[in-house]
């Protein structure tokens, strides 16, 4: 039995702890285990943690149940992706409210180059239906990994359309590996293991309550470099998917649809706020994105031909070049640079027109 994954699920069910104060708590003690064995006083003067939830993990107990899950998991061949696991989705770690661990069933990379999420309304139109179909089908070339919740409408269909355009995609589900929601996509989520994954952060016998759809949406907002939305009301999970996506720097797009149609407004709604960026086609995306392979190559050779770069920025630039984007503090800790050294080479590097900085303290190659 995997002593450090029975404390890593054990975590996850300690009353009064979340995903950010038990994120808090690996930064600190490194482990989940050195959590359990930390003092109560210790515990206590953490900010944030206090003598109610320093009572709750000194008092928790239950590590039967990390026990039987764990069984869970071997038999059904699950990945179990802790947040400090080298194939965890490294965009998550990025999100505050990023989960501690995740149930993974799948063969796709989760931190593969390009990610797109995709949502919209259960009730969809002939309209979005064609859409995302169209959108997908000429996403092939791009060899990008399609992300959604799973559910009926948009979401049904943009998995569909990824398997039949041989693309890899990913579920994202609001309960447990142990069962599939709506069950009429039990076959669909069959094909998805073998051409890309179910992901979820709950554990097995987790029913899809209603309050677990907005946790699953933020899984969804966050894994990806772009987020789309194809028919959404004014109310409902795609526009709270949006806000979460807006709300972790990342790049929101949204279909238009008409001014009469109830199906669009949330779409519409999102592009006259500034909230989303308008598209009608693949290629529009590619162009915003900088996802064109022949354009970069351009600027790659423009840049090596014309810029000498000092090693604090060739580190710089070595790894914006693996990512389309990146948060400034995960930008320290793979550099290994000091902040200072960090933003020195940043700010020489947007003076010569290499790097943009984005909303966010997020950096990008021009």
């Amino acid at each position: 039995m995997n002593n450090d994954l029975i404390y890593q699920i054990a975590l996850t069910l300690i009353p009064n702890i979340g995903d950010v104060h038990a994120k808090a708590l690996v930064n600190i003690y490194g482990d989940a285990q050195s959590i359990f064995k930390a003092k109560k006083k210790e515990l206590e003067a953490i900010e944030g943690i206090g003598t109610v939830r320093a009572n709750s993990i000194k008092a928790f107990a239950d590590f039967t149940s990390s026990e039987a899950e764990i069984k869970f998991i071997e038999k059904y061949k699950i990945a179990p992706l802790f947040l400090t696991d080298k194939n965890y989705p490294q965009r998550l770690l990025n999100c505050y409210d990023s989960p501690v661990i995740l149930y993974y069933r799948g063969n796709a990379d989760l931190n593969t180059a390009k990610i797109i999420s995709i949502v919209g309304t259960r009730n969809c139109s002939e309209y979005g239906k064609t859409i995302t179909e169209k959108l997908i089908a000429d996403f092939t070339e791009q060899n990008i990994l399609v992300v959604s919740g799973l559910a009926f409408g948009i979401d049904t269909i943009a998995h569909k359309a990824a398997l039949k355009n041989n693309l890899q995609t990913v579920g994202v589900l609001a309960h447990g590996l142990d069962r599939i929601y709506p069950t009429q996509n039990k076959t669909l989520a069959k094909q998805m293991t073998e051409q890309g994954g179910l992901l979820t952060d709950f554990i097995s016998n987790t029913n899809p309550d209603k309050q677990n759809f907005p946790k699953r949406n933020r899984i969804v907002a966050g894994i990806c470099d772009a987020l789309i939305v194809i028919e959404s009301g004014k109310k409902g999970g795609s526009l709270i998917t949006a806000e979460l996506g807006n709300g972790y720097n990342k790049d929101v797009f949204a279909v238009p649809g008409k001014i009469t149609d109830t199906k669009s407004e949330g779409c519409n709604y999102l592009i006259k706020q500034n909230k989303a960026s308008l598209i009608t086609c693949a290629n529009d995306l590619v162009e915003l994105m900088n996802w064109d392979p022949k354009e970069k190559n351009q600027q790659k050779k423009q840049r090596e031909l014309f810029i000498e770069l000092t090693p604090d920025e060739k580190i710089i630039v070595d790894i914006l070049q693996q990512r389309e984007n990146i948060q400034i503090d995960e930008l320290y800790f793979k550099s290994g640079l000091s902040s200072s050294a960090v933003a020195t080479a940043l700010l020489m590097l947007e003076m010569q027109n290499v790097v943009a900085s984005l909303p966010g303290k997020v950096y990008k190659m021009i």
